[in-house]
């Protein structure tokens, strides 16, 4: 505080006009948020997509099968959408408390998931195909 009384007023005035650091260090930045939203989707759509792979006849309650498949799918689709809009909103690099690293683990889980229930979706045609031709 001291320092702003010792410049001169143009340098008070270059000094109170540089940007501040983004986010704190415990501060739950907008970007932070929807990063973290869309890797808990994205997470929630591997594990179902792992499920229905699994257990591909489908059980009531487990989330496996031609459900779990489209779940995982879903999943995946709205991480990678929040993700890419995080990475294309953050206007500063990895670090900085916007979100963006975040993000890119999301569109990364997001793709797993879409992969895993591409896989498990058609797994459960290729098993509906056999019970009924």
């Amino acid at each position: 505080m001291w320092v702003r009384f010792a410049l001169s007023g143009s340098e008070a005035v270059h000094v109170a006009a540089q940007p501040v650091a983004d986010a704190g260090v415990y501060a739950m930045s907008a970007g932070r948020l929807g990063a973290t939203v869309a890797a808990l989707v994205g997470l929630t759509g591997v594990v179902v997509g792992g499920l229905a792979l699994a257990r591909p006849a489908g059980r009531f309650g487990t989330g496996a099968g031609r459900l779990g498949a489209v779940v995982a799918l879903v999943a995946g689709l709205i991480a990678m959408t929040l993700g890419g809009l995080v990475v294309a909103t953050s206007d500063s690099g990895i670090g900085t408390g916007n979100g963006r690293g975040g993000a890119f683990v999301a569109l990364l889980v997001g793709l797993i998931s879409t992969a895993l229930g591409g896989l498990a979706l058609a797994r459960s045609r290729r098993a509906v195909d056999r019970l009924s031709g």
